[in-house]
């Protein structure tokens, strides 16, 4: 896990508290100075969901029982094809973590 820069330093982001998220390393990499990015639905270049400032559930869903995450709002989807989320390292993870009874996470 590493700390991602929510508005990217390149882009004047600052470091602090309130522009800090966790993630893991290869979405901090595919997100890299990206602050939108297409929604794949409509073409449209969107901003990318923001957690500080954004609810989850609005903007994302778990489907297939929990193994993917479907975009619901142009943000939602954007970022999910921005930063990869359903990648088959993630579902492979997600699959164990349902298993153990960690996942899918409660709102």
């Amino acid at each position: 896990m590493t700390f991602e820069h929510l508005t990217p330093e390149s882009r004047g982001g600052r470091t602090v508290r309130s522009n800090l998220w966790l993630a893991c390393s290869q979405c901090n990499a595919f997100k890299s100075n990206l602050v939108r990015a297409r929604d794949p639905e409509s073409g449209r270049l969107v901003r990318l969901f923001n957690p500080r400032r954004q609810i989850w559930s609005a903007h994302f869903r778990w489907i297939e029982s929990g193994l993917r995450i479907e975009g619901r709002t142009p943000t939602g989807r954007a970022t999910v094809a921005a930063l990869r989320l359903n990648r088959e390292v993630r579902i492979m993870a997600r699959r164990l973590w349902i298993s153990a009874g960690w996942h899918p996470p409660s709102d």
